[in-house]
C-alpha cells in the first residue's frame, strides 16, 4: 500500500500536525511518500492560462509553469491513501497547503465539467486529515479549514474522509496529542 503523506506547517519539526501524520501513516502501514508543500509556488495568471490550455497546445514555457502541478496530482492519483496535516492557522487553512490546493485542482486532469455539474476524477481513497488548533474545535463555526478541505477534496472525487483532531493545543499540547492520539488507536490499517 502506498501512502500520499502531506505536511502544510510552517513550524517544521515543532509542528503538531507533523507529529500526527506520522502517527496515521505508522498506524496505516505501507510506503509513505511525504510531500513537504512549504515550498509551493502561488498560482498566478500565467498558471492559469497554461492549465486551461490544451495540452497539445501548451508551449514550453506553459509545460514548465504546470511541472510542479503535474507532480502532485501524479502522487494524489499513484496512493492508495492520503494524509494531510491541517493545522488550523487564522480559522483558515496555511498558505503551503492553499498552494497545494490550488495545484491539484485542475479541469481534466482531476475534475471536469459536466451538465450535470463538476465530476471529480480522482478514483476513491481514503483520507485522513490531521487537524491541529490552538482553542478552536473542529467542525465549530469558527473552524473554516475543515469544511473547506472536505468540499475540495470530494470535488476532485475524494469523500471517504476523517477527520483526527488535536484540539487546545495552546491550552495543552500534550493533553491533545494524546486525545488525538486515542483517535489514531481506532484506525483500521
Amino acid at each position: 500500500m502506498s501512502i500520499l503523506r502531506i505536511d502544510s506547517s510552517i513550524k517544521g519539526d515543532a509542528s503538531v500536525t507533523r507529529k500526527l501524520t506520522g502517527m496515521i501513516c505508522e498506524k496505516l502501514g505501507g510506503d509513505v511518500v511525504t510531500r513537504d508543500t512549504s515550498n509551493l509556488s502561488l498560482i498566478d495568471g500565467a498558471w492559469l492560462g497554461a492549465a486551461y490550455t490544451p495540452a497539445e497546445n501548451r508551449t514550453a514555457e506553459q509545460k514548465e509553469l504546470l511541472k510542479v502541478s503535474d507532480e502532485l496530482i501524479a502522487e494524489i492519483k499513484a496512493a492508495d491513501e492520503i494524509v494531510i496535516g491541517m493545522p488550523l492557522y487564522n480559522f483558515g487553512v496555511t498558505g503551503p497547503l492553499k498552494a497545494w490546493v490550488d495545484m491539484i485542482c485542475r479541469v481534466g486532469e482531476t475534475f471536469r465539467y459536466t451538465e450535470a455539474g463538476p465530476e471529480g476524477l480522482v478514483n476513491p481513497k481514503r483520507v485522513f486529515v490531521a487537524y491541529a488548533s490552538g482553542g478552536v474545535p473542529q467542525g465549530s463555526g469558527y473552524d473554516l479549514a475543515s469544511s473547506y478541505l472536505k468540499q475540495v477534496l470530494a470535488f476532485i472525487g475524494l469523500t471517504d474522509v476523517t477527520f483526527i483532531s488535536a484540539e487546545g493545543v495552546a491550552m495543552g499540547e500534550a493533553e491533545a496529542l494524546a486525545k488525538a492520539e486515542e483517535q489514531i488507536k481506532g484506525l483500521a490499517a
